[in-house]
């Protein structure tokens, strides 16, 4: 069963920076990780822990090592949405650091 996507604001223009080929690849990640979000062994998701002062428990990541490439997400259970909160290079400071300010930004919508 394949979960719903659905990108924040600011992991759709993170998109749309990206170069066409690194797009598709990172594209296809996302829907092939939508048919198995969860993690091991029911899933290919990897979950995250707390990072350098940043706390993203409960949320998951895939990466794309070799462009280099890190998606954060979180899934909501009722609906079944992979909702993507973040496309970065793998920087963990980086990526870790802008993903806590987008979950802090989204946190009271959700």
């Amino acid at each position: 069963m394949k979960w719903n996507i659905e990108y924040v604001k600011e992991a759709q223009r993170d998109l749309k920076r990206l170069d066409p080929y690194n797009r598709k690849i990172i594209l296809k990640a996302i829907e092939k990780t939508a048919e198995r979000p969860l993690p091991p062994p029911d899933g290919i998701g990897k979950p995250l822990g707390n990072h350098a002062n940043s706390k993203q428990c409960g949320y998951y990541k895939i990466k794309l090592r070799g462009l280099g490439y890190r998606v954060v997400y979180q899934l909501v259970v009722e609906g079944e949405t992979m909702r993507v909160i973040v496309i970065s290079v793998r920087d963990d400071e980086t990526v870790y650091r802008e993903a806590e300010r987008r979950i802090h930004d989204i946190k009271p919508s959700i």
